[in-house]
């Protein structure tokens, strides 16, 4: 071997042996097992609904449509000036559009054919409330017989009650969630003698409203009580921090 060759073989070692060393920690960096601690956070609160929404629908029979559009339209005054005088606020209610479909009784005759006779025409309209007097609409939808006496067909519906600020309790339970998650990953942590690193993910649980005292059953897609007054928020945050 010449002098010139020496310092190319040289060279051509330290590159073999510097390749060799990047190779090595990029393959070490690629199956470097990365620690992670895996926590729930839960969180959840107990509230009270401000909106309730109320139905009813009252109807009305006659053979004669003129006739049955006036008895109709003198229900719904008797329902308006009703309502008013239980405290609910002309603005909070509303009606909806009349609907009419003819009646038909069907039998059949002695060789056993079909046919329908015409027993009138059915009217009826539907009556909402949607107020912030949640006490006075439960009073109302829980007692219709000052109705009933006056001679109305009325059916009533179950009250429905909703929260105004629901995004923003929300936000507050997500907070909480995240801390409660975060406090049970340090204590994890802590009893193995180890540190709790940045977060590396998180996932947002289902959010459940329940009522309180109901027997209401979580689900995939989430619960949300509208039949409960008193209500219970709950919400959980799944996190992965590195472990140090």
């Amino acid at each position: 071997m010449n002098n010139r060759s020496i310092p190319f073989a040289i060279a051509l070692v330290v590159s073999v042996i510097a390749g060799a060393w990047i190779l090595g920690n990029a393959y070490k960096y690629k199956f470097k097992s990365v620690q992670t601690i895996s926590v729930n956070g839960n969180a959840k609160m107990d509230f009270e609904a401000d909106i309730v929404k109320w139905q009813a629908t009252y109807s009305r029979n006659n053979f004669d449509l003129k006739t049955a559009s006036e008895q109709i339209k003198k229900d719904r005054e008797i329902v308006k000036n009703y309502l008013i005088g239980q405290g609910i606020n002309d603005g909070e209610i509303r009606f909806d559009a009349v609907n009419i479909s003819k009646d038909y009784q069907y039998s059949y005759d002695a060789n056993g054919r079909n046919y329908s006779t015409f027993n009138g025409y059915n009217l009826s309209q539907t009556v909402s409330v949607e107020s912030n007097n949640l006490d006075k609409v439960d009073n109302v939808s829980r007692d219709i017989s000052g109705l009933i006496s006056q001679g109305l067909e009325l059916s009533s519906q179950p009250a429905n009650y909703y929260y105004s600020k629901l995004e923003d309790l929300k936000l507050e339970l997500i907070a909480k969630a995240s801390e409660n998650a975060r406090l049970r990953a340090e204590n994890i942590a802590k009893q193995a003698n180890s540190k709790i690193g940045e977060l590396v993910k998180a996932d947002l649980g289902v959010f459940q409203i329940t009522g309180q005292n109901d027997n209401d059953d979580f689900s995939y897609g989430g619960v949300f009580n509208t039949t409960a007054r008193k209500k219970t928020a709950n919400i959980t945050v799944k996190m992965n921090f590195r472990s140090n």
